[in-house]
Order: structure tokens, then C-alpha cells, then sequence
């Protein structure tokens, strides 16, 4: 029923919404775990946007780390209201000044980015089903004036004005066909996996989990580091073994370092060939990050973050200071699709890849559109997207790769939804996993998820 929208020709009106709270239990497995979380659970602060449009439904959703995560809700719940009895066309018309003005009000003092996101993300999934496109494609098939004129370009002017991006998106149209034919042969997004070195993995799984992996088609592989200089060795010797010399290895310690230490440490490492160290240390110290990357630069070694920038003016600062060589913008911790074309836009004037944060569950789903269209429509150059294997089962259009590649997502809307069999094991407090007795002990554990007080089961 969805793809018959475009030919309707429809205007819907939301007309109420549902707001669900879902949680994972990915740390049972190991997943995600990292030197800062050594069991988190994966969730989201999912919405759902009703219509008058018989079948017609907008859905989107945020991600937080398991507790917490009926603050996000009630965020959404707060915001949600502002779009009922609207029409989509009254949103979509001028889409950069429905996201100004969504983002001001009385809830400015909260910041209120993730639960902006999961709104946004669900008017341009219903926006695209309308369309009858996959978000991507929808983007993608935008004329430059169309792509300007649904960003927010205020606080970004003194590096990126609109002229100046319709000026660059104009010049990339003369070859957009070109990769919009690579996109549509699922030769566009390369993939890393990222699964395969989760800090709780022991090293039997690592090594198996690479193996598979390059049998999968990867060439591209992210170990989180920050267990010693000895293991931290041994499993980046792993992947030198199982995958080759011309393997791309990344690590990621995810916040664990002071500066100085980095800087100390990382070039223990150079002579494994990586490509960069991610978040090295606090992602809020962009000059931090600056004084790393000049350090580590003349050992090869570059310097990645961005999963927990919260907007457009701290990635303009980062490529300002020459801090980064990879833009990990996050799919659900910008202020949705809006925020996230800026920042592109961004990366593509000072010459950093995009490679978006993708390794929770359904980030791969919605990543993998932002991957396209920045390839196709903005960026035209060739980067790279993160990918994790777990949990697309519970997606109705779950990421598909194959050969090297994500393929382009085909089905119409932003890729958010979740099937009913998610909800009834997952959905919080109610689920059954939840009602279980182990899920019981892991949602009355206060401090579920710090190593040194949680009391709850890791396993």
C-alpha cells in the first residue's frame, strides 16, 4: 500500500501519535561494549506519527543506552504535539524553517536534539513514503535550490553560506548520474564491520568473527582498544592475520584517555597501519582533539569523532581546528535529516569523508540513506559506512550487504520500522523479556551498566 501514495497524490494530516519505549537487551552478548560502556542496551525512543491516510503512518525514533531511555520518551511525548493537525505539505514546504522554528521555543532551554531527532526523522519518513522513494533517493533526486531550501544555515554562514552550497551541489549535478547508477547497483556505500571487536568479545570470538567477516566481503574492520598496550596488540594483530596486509584497521576508545595520554600511546600502535584512533578522548574538547591529531599525524595516524556531537556548529568548529579526518555524524543525535545535510555539506567544503556512527542497533538501517545520498548528491566522493550485524531481524526493511557493499535501501520511507515481534519481547516495562526474571534484575539495577556498582547479570 505504500508505494501507491505518490500516484494519490496525498496531502496527509497528522491527526495524533504513539510513543513507544523499546530496549534491547544487546549487552547480554557483548554487543557495544566498550571501555565506557560495558553493558549498555540498546533503545529507542520510537514514534509513531498517525495520518487521515488510510495506511499512512510517519515513524521515527533516538537511541539512548537503556536507562534513561523513558526520559527520551517523555521528550518525545513533550514535542510530539506541536505537528498534530498539521499537514505535511505545511512542514516539507519550507523544511528549513519548520526546523528553526522546532527547535526554538520554551523547550530550547532543555536542549532537546535526540528527542527533535526522532520527530523529524518521522516527517521525513512520511515525507518520503508520500513520495513514494526511499529517503535517499527522495534527497538524491532534489535539485541543488531544492536541497538548500530545506537547511537551517544559521550559526554555519561564516564557512558555508547557501550560495555557496548551491554554488558546490550545482557542480556536482553534472555527475550525479554517474553514482546515482553506482547507488542503484549496490556499488556505492562500502562497508567496516564493526562486530567484530566489541571490548567483550574474548579472543576466540574476535578471531572467529573475522573470519567471517572477510569471507562476508569486508576489507574494512574497527577494534575498540584501551585493555593495555600488550592486548591491545594481540587483538590488532588479529586482524592482520586473519584479513591481510591490505586490510584497513580503525581503533576506538571511546572517550577512555586524557590528551596527553593519547598522544603517548597511540604511536605504540603505528606500526599495525591504522587509519585513525576514534574518540581518543572527551568529545566535547574540540581542541583537544586538535592537539592529538597534529601529534599523531607525522605516525600516520589520523583522528575520528563526531557520535556525540549534538549539532552543526561543533562539526564547523572540528574542521575549523583541523581536527578530525572523519566525520562520524550520528543519525539520532543531530536534529534529524535537516541538521544532518548541513554538516555534509560541511565535511564536503573542507574535504573530510563522512562516515557516519552506525553501531547501534537500527543505526545501519537509517545511516545507510545518509551514506547515499551524501555520495550521490553531495559529497561525490566514495567513503565508507559502519556495520554491525546485529538485530536486523527485527527491522521490516533491514540493511542488506553483500559483496563489499550496503545496498541501496529500495522500499519507500526512512527504513524505521520496527516489526510487532521487536515490540512484544522488547517494549518497556511490558515485553516479556522485561516481564522475565533476569530482565527484572537488569531494570531494578540502579547502576546497570557501570562496572563498578552494577550488581545486575552480565551474561
Amino acid at each position: 500500500m505504500v508505494s501507491n501514495f505518490a500516484s494519490q497524490s496525498v496531502d496527509p494530516t497528522i491527526t495524533g501519535y504513539t510513543v513507544r519505549d523499546l530496549r534491547f537487551p544487546t549487552s547480554l552478548d557483548s554487543i557495544g561494549s566498550d571501555p565506557m560502556n560495558t553493558s549498555g542496551e540498546n533503545a529507542h525512543g520510537y514514534i509513531v506519527y498517525h495520518t487521515d491516510v488510510p495506511g499512512l503512518e510517519g515513524i521515527g525514533w533516538s537511541f539512548s543506552n537503556g536507562q534513561g531511555n523513558e526520559v527520551l520518551c517523555a521528550g518525545i511525548r513533550c514535542l510530539a504535539p506541536r505537528f498534530v493537525g498539521r499537514k505535511l505539505s505545511s512542514l516539507t514546504s519550507d523544511f528549513a524553517q519548520t526546523h528553526r522554528n522546532f527547535l526554538g521555543g520554551q523547550t530550547r532551554f532543555m536542549s532537546p536534539e535526540l528527542a527533535s531527532n526522532a520527530i523529524l526523522n518521522a516527517v521525513w519518513d512520511m515525507w518520503a513514503k508520500v513520495e513514494g522513494k526511499p529517503l535517499w533517493k527522495l534527497i538524491a533526486d532534489f535539485t541543488p535550490e531544492q536541497l538548500v531550501s530545506v537547511i537551517d544555515f544559521r550559526y554555519i554562514t561564516d564557512e558555508l553560506t547557501p550560495e555557496q552550497a548551491l554554488a558546490w551541489l550545482k557542480e556536482k549535478e553534472k555527475t550525479k548520474q554517474e553514482r546515482l547508477d553506482l547507488a542503484l547497483k549496490n556499488q556505492a556505500v562500502p562497508g567496516y564491520n564493526t562486530s567484530v571487536g566489541w571490548l567483550g568479545l574474548s579472543d576466540a570470538e574476535v578471531e572467529a568473527g573475522l573470519k567471517k567477516a572477510v569471507d562476508e566481503g569486508f576489507k574494512h574492520f574497527k577494534l575498540k582498544v584501551g585493555l593495555g598496550l600488550e592486548t591491545d596488540r594481540k587483538r590488532l594483530g588479529m586482524v592482520r592475520k586473519v584479513a591481510g596486509e591490505d586490510a584497513v584497521i580503525m581503533t576506538d576508545v571511546n572517550q577512555l584517555w586524557d590528551i596527553d595520554f593519547a598522544i603517548e600511546y597511540m604511536p605504540k600502535l603505528a606500526d599495525l597501519k591504522l587509519w585513525f584512533i576514534e574518540e581518543p578522548t572527551s568529545p566535547d574538547d574540540i581542541l583537544g582533539h586538535a592537539r592529538i591529531r597534529k601529534a599523531l599525524k607525522p605516525h600516520g595516524i589520523g583522528v575520528a569523532t563526531g557520535e556525540h556531537v549534538n549539532n552543526r556548529v561543533m562539526f564547523k568548529q572540528l574542521l575549523q581546528a583541523e581536527a578530525i579526518d572523519a566525520v562520524q555524524l550520528d543519525a539520532l543525535r543531530l536534529s534529524g535529516i535537516n541538521e544532518i545535510l548541513s554538516v555534509c555539506l560541511l565535511a564536503a567544503k573542507f574535504g573530510v569523508p563522512v562516515v557516519p556512527h552506525s553501531g547501534g542497533t537500527g543505526m545501519p538501517e537509517l545511516c545507510n540513506h545518509i551514506s547515499h545520498f551524501d555520495f550521490v548528491a553531495i559529497s561525490g566522493k566514495q567513503s565508507i559506512l559502519e556495520y554491525t550485524d546485529h538485530c536486523h531481524e527485527y527491522f521490516t526493511d533491514p540493511a542488506a550487504f553483500s559483496s563489499g557493499h550496503f545496498h541501496a535501501p529500495t522500499a519507500p520511507g526512512y527504513s524505521c520500522q520496527i516489526t510487532d515481534e521487536a515490540f512484544a519481547k522488547f517494549e518497556c516495562p511490558q515485553g516479556s523479556f522485561w516481564q522475565s526474571e533476569k530482565g527484572q534484575l537488569m531494570l531494578n539495577d540502579p547502576w546497570r551498566g557501570c562496572a563498578a556498582e552494577q550488581t545486575s547479570p552480565m551474561k
